[in-house]
């Protein structure tokens, strides 16, 4: 639906400027920019040391798991039903709680993640505008999400918009 209405836009959008003396149109590959920003770079990297941190976490949880399921089996044998059946729940309970803390994380940093994103992209629509102002663009399009089927690489103002951003955050 998303990509039918900006379709639907960009033909109204050409039909409209087919009578104006000269339509620039350029577009910006925002995974690009935020791969490659300065601020996507700090991003990854704040992220990436919470991973490390957290990968540790769960390795140490992971041998303790083993080291319980070890002496679960081998005691199994020789503990009486309620012992063996006490340690089965304590085991079952902890794989949960590591189950539960696997997931947390993974929200956490998928949360970190997406305020980053959403913090850098807020950032550089400002840039693309001011680019588009500045330099007469009668359009600039999101080159992933706007059903951009071909744009002559000229028309491409991601590194553009990049290095106004990272002279931005500089300010």
């Amino acid at each position: 639906m998303k990509k039918f209405i900006t379709l639907l836009l960009l033909t109204l959008f050409c039909a409209a400027t087919v009578h104006a003396a000269e339509a620039r149109i350029g577009y910006v590959d925002l995974q690009k920019a935020l791969n490659n920003c300065e601020a996507g770079k700090v991003a990854k990297e704040k992220i990436s040391v919470k991973v490390k941190e957290y990968e540790t976490q769960i390795d140490q949880k992971q041998k303790e798991m083993k080291k319980l399921k070890d002496d679960l089996d081998k005691q199994g044998l020789v503990l009486s039903e309620d012992k063996r059946a006490a340690k089965k729940r304590d085991f079952d309970q902890k794989l949960k709680e590591l189950e539960r803390f696997t997931k947390d994380i993974q929200e956490e940093l998928q949360q970190q993640d997406a305020g980053f994103t959403r913090q850098i992209i807020t950032d550089f629509s400002k840039i693309i505008n001011d680019i588009g102002a500045k330099e007469g663009y009668t359009a600039i399009f999101e080159k992933t999400e706007s059903a951009l089927l071909y744009a002559d690489p000229k028309a491409d103002l991601t590194d553009k918009a990049i290095k106004a951003y990272d002279a931005s955050l500089k300010k």
